[in-house]
């Protein structure tokens, strides 16, 4: 089973993207978005941002993931 995680991109140089991810800054490609831009939220995979999704979703998401690193 594969897991994306959403992440919110902060800053692009060339098709790499410096996300955000709880707290934690990675790079990711967006490579396979070329519409991304800062400020967005993507789905984050094996290093790739794959899909871009609504900000709003993309916090309820990292919200549940919260609670379930927490154990409710």
């Amino acid at each position: 089973m594969c897991l994306a995680i959403p992440a919110k991109i902060i800053e692009i140089n060339n098709q790499m993207a410096n996300v955000e991810v709880g707290g934690v800054s990675r790079q990711a490609s967006v490579i396979l978005l070329p519409d991304a831009s800062p400020g967005n939220y993507v789905l984050m995979h094996a290093g790739f941002a794959i899909s871009l999704v609504d900000e709003e979703e993309a916090l309820e998401t990292i919200k549940l993931f919260e609670q379930l690193a927490a154990g409710q």
